[in-house]
């Protein structure tokens, strides 16, 4: 199946940690598959919970709220995430167009984006390290994608790993009875961090996708991951 480069591609070097595998490159479907209107299993947001563990603290997956407007700014202040990130992030009124372009897709089915969030010791406040999302749900299609990134401050410390496995679980059981069967990771081939996610996520290695410059003038990899049978 071809496939074209996306909008809003977010890739990570091997020092770093920021991943949004899927937004770097995008398979197509035929028109009437993009086009399918359905009910979808999630008929409002929810969120995801990954308990604590002896080196780890507990994440919360919910979907992104105008509350997060502040902190979501703040962390793309990080040169790395800058660096590979295509959404524009410079003010509020950026991080106010981005939450809103999250809630659009909730509702309308077909993309559901969670800011992933920390327990901070103690009764501080939920600290925000991240963002995954399901993107490209449609009726009938057999395949979705997954994407995400992590905070510079969040990095080497399991986040992305944690928060892709409980977003693939949700989204395999949710859909599976409308018939997603797998779910794709992408990235571009330099991203080895990426590919370690990916990997450690029980995402395997499918193919190389080939590059289309000038946005993207690396080939890509491909990684799937299939519904228990």
């Amino acid at each position: 199946m071809a496939h074209r480069m996306r909008e809003g591609g977010e890739t990570g070097s091997i020092a770093t940690l920021v991943c949004h595998a899927a937004d770097t490159y995008r398979h197509t479907y035929n028109d009437d598959e993009s086009a399918a209107a359905y009910d979808r299993p999630v008929s409002a947001p929810i969120t995801l919970k990954v308990a604590a563990t002896p080196t780890a603290p507990a994440l919360v997956l919910r979907p992104w709220r105008m509350e997060d407007v502040v902190a979501l700014v703040e962390l793309y202040r990080d040169p790395d995430l800058r660096r590979w990130t295509s959404s524009p992030m410079e003010s509020e009124a950026d991080g106010l167009r981005w939450v809103r372009a999250q809630e659009r897709g909730w509702a309308a089915g077909d993309r559901f984006g969670f800011a992933v969030l920390e327990a901070a010791p103690g009764a501080a406040p939920l600290r925000l390290v991240g963002n995954v999302v399901l993107k490209e749900v449609a009726s009938g299609k057999p395949s979705a994608e997954v994407g995400y990134w992590t905070a510079a401050r969040a990095r080497g410390r399991g986040v992305a790993s944690r928060a892709l496995e409980i977003l693939t679980v949700w989204s395999l059981d949710t859909f599976r009875t409308d018939g997603l069967e797998s779910l794709e990771l992408l990235h571009q081939v330099d991203n080895l961090a990426s590919c370690r996610v990916a990997e450690k996520s029980g995402y395997e290695f499918d193919r190389i996708l080939p590059s289309a410059p000038p946005s993207y003038p690396l080939d890509g990899h491909l990684h799937i991951r299939r519904a228990a049978a």
